[in-house]
């Protein structure tokens, strides 16, 4: 893939299909950060990652912070949508799992604390433009 890329999918099976063709891109000690709003499919996204890695059983992090999946490669799974302060970032070590060169970590609403992030990552915004038509940008800055 070239990346800036911007694609328009229409169904579930479209995202299924460009996730599986971005699965083929990050790597051990890559980060993937994931914006936009509720119900958007960030976390469908990474399911499709995940399993494109051997990893079927992929559940939101809502609650627990992060989720931590191994099977061809470790995975590192964030959700900031709860988190109130940075604080609670640093409770759970997270600076240890951006520093795992073995994992790859996905971070949803990763715009609530961009500040942690490092600089040469995937950005991926998704947009709801209907009920199942979705506009999905991935850079790398």
């Amino acid at each position: 893939m070239n990346f800036p890329i911007c694609s328009i999918t229409n169904s579930e099976r479209e995202s299924l299909k460009f996730a599986n063709d971005f699965a083929k891109e990050p790597k051990a000690g890559d980060i993937v950060a994931f914006t936009g709003d509720l119900g958007t499919g960030k976390t469908f996204i990474v399911k499709a990652i995940a399993n494109y890695f051997g990893i079927d059983e992929v559940t939101s992090p809502t609650f627990s912070i992060v989720n931590t999946y191994e099977q061809d490669v470790r995975i590192h799974h964030f959700d900031f949508y709860r988190l109130k302060k940075v604080e609670e970032l640093y409770d759970i070590g997270f600076e240890e799992y951006l520093n795992d060169r073995s994992a790859i970590v996905f971070i949803e609403w990763a715009e609530m604390f961009e500040e942690l992030l490092p600089q040469s990552i995937y950005r991926i915004s998704i947009k709801h433009l209907g009920e199942s038509k979705r506009e999905i940008k991935i850079e790398i800055k």
